[in-house]
């Protein structure tokens, strides 16, 4: 009994200890870390590496690709006429002054280890002497296996320089609006420039609606970058670098190197490109055209016009046409038809499924080489009289009659009849942003419109929150289209 009293006294002693230790805030001591003796003597305080999630070290990356990024010096003994101006010009349309002999420069980069380079075309167009200075220094003379104007590409080679570095070639449809890139190339002659941003956009329209899908960045793409590479993450180039804004800072855009990678064959093996060709004018059907045409589709391309003497013309094919199948493969948007039919060669057939007013029907169409683009666009403006401001401006649009003398000035087909917007209200009630002056309605929701009664009535019967399809023929760029407007208010 005493053994265990005095057993009970000794566990209370200890527990009492220990209690009053944990309120007194002391703590049992143990072992000391080697980091605090460390502190406590006074030395620096250990850092952790920092960790930051999808970082990019683009340094690794320009090492990787910058032996295989070249400078391009294009010479010419006579001046040329520019059409359009691009990185290194501007994305400005339009001609520039004649030019006197001249010596310009810009970028590319090595694809092949035989010496393939790929560039712009602009940047060598019209060149009597082409020379390529490789990253080691070396200056070899160029010649152009091949050219592209429609996108702006060109195929270089150079020989005698031995095995050469080249840059590996990514995907350019796997691209994300923000994914990082970077630009390596030779602005205001500072070679191999690095310059670092993200993806802005994908399939920008610049030039070519029907063909251009450029990549809008801004990593800063200066003049001289022409025909440089755009770099992703992973240090393969998935844009070649084209064009910068003429109105803003760090906008640059690319071509696609899958566009320049599907005519690479051609460009060696003929040295230049065919594409497909069928003659229409196409757009997306968007809900409110869904709803204003009555349509029974969502997707698919509708056709606005058809070209005369064209292949599609001869297969029958006429506007409100949707073309939803090429071949039995189902077509969603007009972009992805044209870059079907463009990738095929001049001399096949393409079976288009096609819905007209609902019903379905396959109709064969041999396809023709595709035109080079047009020089020149007429003056929208050439020979317009502004008309008075009427007491009644439905939708902010006053029109009249379209006559002789106005058809013949804007060069109007004489099949064409309507009415020919003559002002665009800003303050009307229901502006329409995308008409413009000159522009000849023929129809309204598919009825037609020949005479401003006709277009007063259609619009009158229009009721809030309707949309409104303006179908017409555009004297600008010589074709027929939709211009889309809702009703808003009254």
């Amino acid at each position: 009994m005493a053994r265990f009293t005095v057993l009970a006294i000794a566990l209370c002693s200890a527990v009492s200890f220990l209690l009053g230790a944990v309120l007194s805030g002391r703590t049992i001591p143990g072992p000391v870390p080697a980091t605090a003796v460390a502190l406590r003597e006074g030395a620096p305080r250990p850092r952790s590496a920092a960790v930051v999630p999808g970082a990019v070290n683009f340094a690794d990356v320009a090492d990787r690709v910058n032996a295989a990024v070249v400078n391009i010096d294009a010479a010419s003994r006579a001046g040329r006429e520019g059409r359009r101006r691009r990185a290194g010009d501007e994305t400005t349309d339009g001609p520039r002054d004649f030019e006197l002999p001249h010596q310009g420069s810009g970028s590319g980069f090595v694809i092949d280890p035989q010496g393939f380079i790929l560039t712009n075309f602009h940047v060598i167009e019209d060149a009597d002497r082409i020379t390529v200075t490789l990253a080691d220094g070396r200056a070899i003379k160029a010649d152009v296996v091949g050219a592209d104007p429609a996108i702006d590409v060109a195929l270089l080679r150079v020989t005698g320089a031995g095995t050469l570095a080249s840059a590996p070639l990514g995907d350019s449809d796997d691209l994300r609006v923000g994914e990082w890139v970077c630009a390596i190339g030779n602005p205001l002659g500072y070679v191999h420039s690095v310059t670092v941003g993200v993806v802005s956009f994908i399939g920008r329209k610049l030039f070519d609606a029907s063909l251009d899908d450029y990549i809008q960045t801004d990593a800063a793409i200066n003049f001289g970058n022409s025909g440089g590479p755009l770099i992703n993450a992973r240090g393969e180039v998935i844009g070649i670098n084209s064009a910068i804004s003429s109105r803003a800072t760090n906008i640059g855009f690319a071509v696609p190197i899958n566009q320049a990678i599907a005519i690479i064959p051609q460009l060696k093996a003929r040295g230049r490109v065919s594409r497909g060709f069928v003659g229409l004018v196409l757009t997306d059907i968007t809900p409110d055209l869904q709803r204003s045409l009555n349509l029974s589709v969502s997707r698919g391309a509708l056709v606005q016009d058809v070209s005369g003497d064209s292949p599609a013309e001869r297969a029958g094919l006429r506007p409100y046409d949707i073309i939803v199948a090429v071949d039995g493969r189902n077509i969603f948007t007009n972009d992805e038809l044209i870059r079907d039919i463009s990738g095929r060669l001049p001399g096949t057939v393409a079976k288009l499924d096609v819905l007209r007013d609902g019903r379905r029907q396959v109709s064969p169409v041999k396809l023709t080489e595709r035109p080079g683009a047009e020089g020149t666009v007429r003056d929208r403006d050439a020979g317009m009289r502004r008309g008075a401001p009427a007491p009644d401006t439905p939708l902010g649009l006053i029109v009249r009659d379209l006559d002789a003398g106005f058809a013949r000035r804007m060069e109007i087909p004489v099949a064409i009849q309507g009415v020919v917007v003559m002002r665009v209200d800003p303050a009307g009630a229901a502006f329409v942003p995308a008409m413009r002056r000159g522009f000849v309605i023929t129809e309204i929701n598919r009825q037609p419109v020949r005479s401003v009664a006709d277009f007063e009535r259609l619009v009158a019967a229009a009721r809030t929150g309707d949309a409104l399809a303006f179908y017409g023929y555009d004297p600008s760029v010589g074709q027929r289209g939709f211009v889309l407007a809702t009703v808003d208010s009254r």
